[in-house]
């Protein structure tokens, strides 16, 4: 579709829509700010649903590697009586670590989701919240990735239309080359047993 000189792609349509959902979602539920949410779910919705489910699992645990950074930066900050020598201590360091870790368990798409995870909390954590806040924010990465992936999942592009049409046409002809075969296996039987009569 276009509108004017822009193009309006089927990705772009369900990326707004899921960041529609993720922002409903959060005033119904009066969840708070749909940040991460909404991050979360453009940053999972790809091009079709496999790519967004695989990256989606990435992502997921990219955030919640994040978010226990997030606790563990929360708990060395509690250490420190001046916040900004904590801050120039502990954050590079469990940004080390949790690339270090995400590539050690062959996780790198996720780096990235991770780290913005750790330092939107890390850099928002409220000074009266706990630990139950970075834990909430990595719930909203998991809600809005599933939205990503359900809205992926809801409308379908024509290429992966066509890929499914083409796959279930391509198992068809294995179905009917093996019946094929059979029969001919069964005809050469039953010639053998013609000429041994």
């Amino acid at each position: 579709m276009y509108w004017g000189k822009y193009h309006i792609g089927l990705r772009t349509v369900k990326t707004s829509l899921a960041v529609m959902c993720c922002i409903l979602v959060f005033q119904l539920t009066d969840r708070g700010t749909p940040i991460v949410a909404t991050l979360a779910a453009v940053f999972a919705l790809r091009e079709d649903l496999s790519s967004s489910i695989d990256f989606g699992k990435s992502r997921i645990l990219g955030n919640t590697i994040g978010g226990f950074g997030a606790f563990f930066y929360y708990a060395c900050l509690r250490l420190f009586q001046n916040e900004a020598m904590g801050q120039l201590i502990f954050i590079p360091l469990i940004v080390a670590i949790i690339i270090s870790f995400s590539i050690r368990i062959n996780n790198p798409a996720g780096i990235i989701g991770g780290i913005a995870t750790f330092l939107f909390i890390a850099f928002s954590i409220p000074k009266e919240e706990s630990y139950l806040y970075a834990f909430n924010r990595v719930i909203d990465t998991f809600i809005g990735t599933f939205i990503a992936v359900f809205w992926n999942f809801v409308i379908k592009s024509p290429f992966e239309r066509d890929t499914n049409t083409i796959e279930n046409r391509g198992i068809r002809i294995k179905n009917k080359e093996k019946e094929i075969e059979k029969l001919q296996q069964e005809l050469n039987e039953l010639k053998g047993k013609e000429q041994h009569e």
